[in-house]
C-alpha cells in the first residue's frame, strides 16, 4: 500500500467530505519517536502518516476515534491537547514525553442525494464536486452517467431500476434534490420524501405551474401543511435567474448553501470564547508531560 503523506491525506478528506482528525506533536522532551510538528492524519476507517508508531500511536488513533464518533453529525471543530509521558503506561520505552495537538474536523456526514442524470444534474456535479459533501447521484440510465474518472472524489453513481427504492433508506438529515427528466417520477419521489420527517433539506424542480399540481395531488392524498413546509418547491434562488443548465445549478447550490449557513446559525453557542486558551497551550508545550499531575486520558491505558 503506499505511504500517504498528512498533507495529501488532508486533501483526500476534503475531496471526500470525511470527517477526519489531525494529530500533531506540539512539545517534547527527553527521547521521543517523532520531533515538534510530525503530524498524521487519523478517519473513522483510516489513518495517514505516522507519530512514530507503537503503543503511542495506537492510542491516539483510537482517542481520535472516539471523538470523530463522539461528535458526528455536529459539523463543528474542536481542538485537546493530549499530554503522553512515554513511559510504561503509554506502554512506550523511549523515556521522553510529548504533547500532542488532536484538531477535530467533522464534516457534514448526511449526503446530498440528486435523483436525475440531466443537464441540470450534471451542471450541478461541477458544484458539488468541488465541496466537501458527499454526493449520491441517483438514476435509472446508465448512460446519462459520466465515466467515474471524470467526476470527483466525493461523487457515488448509483443506478438503480426504481430510485424510489432508496428514499427509505437514506439517513436521517439527508438533503434531496429531485431533478429527473419524469415527472411522474418526480412526485413519486417526493411522495416518498415527505412520507419521512427527518431530512434536512427536500427540493424539486418544476414550474409554477408543474408546483401546484404537486400539491394538489399530494393533498388529495392526504398530505397538509405539516408536509408541505418541509418542501421547497420550485427549487433554486429567484435572485439567481436565468434557465441555462448551468444558471439553474448555480441557483440551487446557492440555495442548498444558504439553507446550510442558516441551520448552522441557528444551532452555533452564544459563546464568544471557543477553542483553546492561550494559557493551555502555552503550558502544554512548555511543560514536560511526565511531571503533569493531570497526564491525560492516553497515559492512563497500559500497554
Amino acid at each position: 500500500m503506499k505511504f500517504v503523506r498528512w498533507f495529501e491525506a488532508i486533501n483526500r478528506c476534503q475531496q471526500k467530505g470525511e470527517s477526519c482528525v489531525i494529530a500533531t506533536v506540539m512539545g517534547s522532551a527527553g527521547s521521543v519517536p517523532r520531533d515538534p510538528g510530525a503530524k498524521m492524519v487519523i478517519t473513522a476507517d483510516d489513518q495517514f502518516d505516522t507519530l512514530g508508531g507503537g503503543q503511542l500511536e495506537f492510542n491516539l488513533v483510537n482517542k481520535a476515534r472516539a471523538l470523530l464518533a463522539e461528535h458526528a453529525g455536529s459539523s463543528k471543530t474542536l481542538q485537546l491537547i493530549e499530554k503522553i509521558p512515554l513511559a510504561a503506561k503509554a506502554g512506550q520505552c523511549c523515556g521522553g514525553s510529548v504533547s500532542v495537538l488532536l484538531e477535530v474536523f467533522i464534516l457534514a456526514q448526511q449526503p446530498v442525494v440528486v435523483f436525475g442524470a440531466g443537464h441540470v444534474a450534471r451542471a450541478l456535479m461541477q458544484i458539488l464536486g468541488g465541496l466537501p459533501r458527499q454526493v449520491i447521484w441517483v438514476d435509472n440510465r446508465a448512460e446519462q452517467f459520466p465515466h467515474a474518472e471524470e467526476l470527483a472524489a466525493n461523487i457515488d453513481c448509483r443506478l438503480l431500476d426504481n430510485p424510489v427504492d432508496i428514499v427509505a433508506q437514506l439517513p436521517a438529515g439527508s438533503e434531496l434534490i429531485i431533478l429527473t427528466h419524469n415527472h411522474q417520477l418526480d412526485y413519486d419521489l417526493l411522495r416518498a420524501a415527505l412520507q419521512r420527517d427527518d431530512f434536512r433539506f427536500t427540493g424539486c424542480i418544476g414550474s409554477a405551474t408543474k408546483t401546484e399540481r404537486f400539491r394538489m395531488r399530494l393533498g388529495h392524498e392526504g398530505f397538509g401543511a405539516e408536509e408541505f413546509s418541509r418542501l421547497t418547491m420550485p427549487i433554486g434562488l429567484p435572485e439567481v435567474s436565468g434557465k441555462l443548465p448551468m444558471e439553474v445549478a448555480v441557483s440551487i447550490a446557492a440555495q442548498l448553501l444558504s439553507y446550510q449557513v442558516a441551520t448552522s446559525a441557528a444551532d452555533a453557542s452564544a459563546a464568544r470564547r471557543k477553542g483553546l486558551n492561550w494559557r493551555e497551550i502555552k503550558e502544554t508545550i512548555q511543560q514536560p508531560a511526565s511531571v503533569s499531575a493531570d497526564a491525560g486520558l492516553l497515559a492512563q491505558h497500559d500497554g
